[in-house]
């Protein structure tokens, strides 16, 4: 799947996008932050949503530059993805 958030299509690396969001794989976290910087505004919020399904703390300040940058239609899903990884890091301080 990873592969494919190169692909030239942009449905193929929005798929793809979901696919690693829904499979939790944390090796995704890197290529998803880069793919946030997609050219297709579709696929840059996929790969927003998959990381905050990831709730790797690593997403959050590319995320951050993201909504600084993004569309105001757009900073739902970015903001979102951000409350999505606090919550996570949250459960794992609770752990210890």
């Amino acid at each position: 799947m990873i592969e494919r958030l190169l692909d030239d299509n942009e449905g193929t690396r929005w798929q793809a996008a979901e696919s690693l969001g829904r499979l939790g794989d944390p090796g995704a976290v890197q290529p998803l932050i880069d793919t946030l910087w997609d050219d297709d505004a579709r696929v840059r919020l996929k790969a927003a949503w998959a990381l905050g399904m990831l709730g790797d703390p690593r997403a959050l300040a590319p995320l951050q530059k993201l909504y600084r940058i993004e569309r105001e239609d757009a900073r739902e899903t970015i903001r979102e993805a951000m409350d999505m990884i606090k919550e996570a890091m949250a459960r794992d301080l609770e752990k210890t």
